[in-house]
């Protein structure tokens, strides 16, 4: 690749990748929330209920866990099981997809990048990545962050469903799963729309990959899970899951939940939604990641600059607007930052005060999204925001 000019070079790129369909996705910053002790906040009936009322409907969830943290004391909340077979309730520390909220990960190693100078916003693919195709190569990382970018979503490309319908638990190469939709023009004119891709976040991490000349993994691990204190969060390409885990069914009655947890490799996923964290780590990163501690002054504005209508996938609590890999809930108690995420057996909500103080996770064993069982989606989404009014009182 030519020398740029910016000051920096940049050596030669490596290729990187996606996310599930969704019907088949040392020192600290931020010192990680504890468990609450002493003399812990008391549970509330009432939120205590809706969990009880939201496992009991024929086709929720059979289990969820919510974890408040508010400085340095935690409440978690349970409700039905982690693992039908031996019927234990789901864990703070059990391993689970989160799904799209993967991109947030994404999204941080791209920005603590542009902090470091080795990455602008308004790089393009053609600059990075040219290897891809010519017609994207105007498409720049702010692009990709904000999902205005316009590429076609590899996800949905029917190649790449055929072979997961053939193949669950097939091995992709991460890095080349934008070939299936190598063949496709842009949706839209960049920046024009606002569009959700799992191609986004394949593109953001080969970007990644391409200014350091280091693989995404690595830059994960240098960049997010060690400044965080991130010590059960993975991204793996097989479809085992690190044990224990919270167990992620389908539901559709009559028939019987089917345990769904390991049907699918996670390779096909990658940067857009494979990574596999447990409730309290998702916590801690979102504490970082929303609040000031991951990014600089500069960085984080441009991060926050908020595009209000547009969701994440699923949407969030309250009112949802789009900043860069990042989404603002306005509720009626107050605002959050956070990111969502869905996939076969899991939906993921983690959101966090803007000063990173306090935080919200939210996960069911089951999918839902606006496509996927959109009555169960509109009562969770009520349940979510009844529990960031609890986490926001007294502020």
């Amino acid at each position: 690749m030519p020398t740029r000019t910016r000051g920096r070079r940049r050596p030669r790129a490596v290729l990187s990748a996606a996310a599930f369909t969704a019907a088949v996705l040392g020192a600290t910053l931020l010192q990680p929330a504890q468990a609450a002790d002493g003399h812990p906040p008391r549970h509330d009936p009432h939120l205590q209920r809706e969990l009880d009322r939201l496992v009991a409907q024929a086709d929720g969830p059979p289990g969820v866990i919510a974890l408040l943290t508010r400085g340095d004391r935690t409440q978690v909340y349970t409700a039905g099981v982690g693992d039908i077979t031996t019927g234990r309730p789901p864990r703070p520390d059990e391993h689970m997809r989160i799904a799209s909220a993967a991109k947030a990960f994404s999204g941080a190693v791209a920005l603590r990048l542009v902090d470091q100078g080795r990455l602008s916003l308004d790089d393009t693919i053609a600059e990075l990545l040219p290897g891809q195709p010519a017609a994207w190569g105007a498409v720049t990382l702010r692009q990709l962050l904000a999902h205005t970018s316009g590429l076609p979503d590899y996800s949905a490309a029917p190649e790449f469903v055929a072979v997961l319908t053939a193949d669950p638990r097939h091995v992709f190469d991460p890095r080349r799963l934008l070939d299936f939709v190598a063949d496709k023009p842009l949706l839209f004119v960049p920046g024009s729309l606002y569009e959700y891709s799992n191609s986004d976040n394949i593109a953001v991490a080969l970007m990644a990959e391409a200014a350091t000349g280091r693989p995404y993994e690595d830059l994960l691990d240098e960049l997010v899970y060690r400044p965080v204190g991130l010590h059960r969060t993975s991204l793996p390409l097989g479809y085992r899951l690190p044990r224990p885990y919270l167990h992620g069914y389908a539901v559709a009655p009559p028939a019987a939940p089917e345990d769904v947890s390991e049907t699918f490799g996670a390779s096909g996923a990658w940067a857009s939604g494979g990574i596999v964290s447990t409730p309290r780590e998702l916590g801690r990163f979102i504490r970082a990641y929303a609040g000031p501690a991951l990014l600089s002054e500069q960085t984080r504005t441009a991060q926050l600059a908020f595009r209000p209508g547009d969701s994440s996938e699923p949407p969030g609590p309250g009112t949802n607007a789009a900043g860069l890999a990042i989404f603002q809930y306005t509720t009626r108690c107050g605002v959050l930052y956070g990111h969502t995420g869905n996939t076969a057996g899991y939906t993921q909500l983690m959101a966090a005060t803007p000063d990173g103080t306090r935080s919200l996770t939210f996960s069911v064993n089951t999918q839902t999204s606006p496509r996927v069982k959109p009555a169960l989606l509109a009562r969770l989404r009520t349940v979510q925001e009844d529990f960031v009014c609890a986490l926001l009182k007294d502020r």
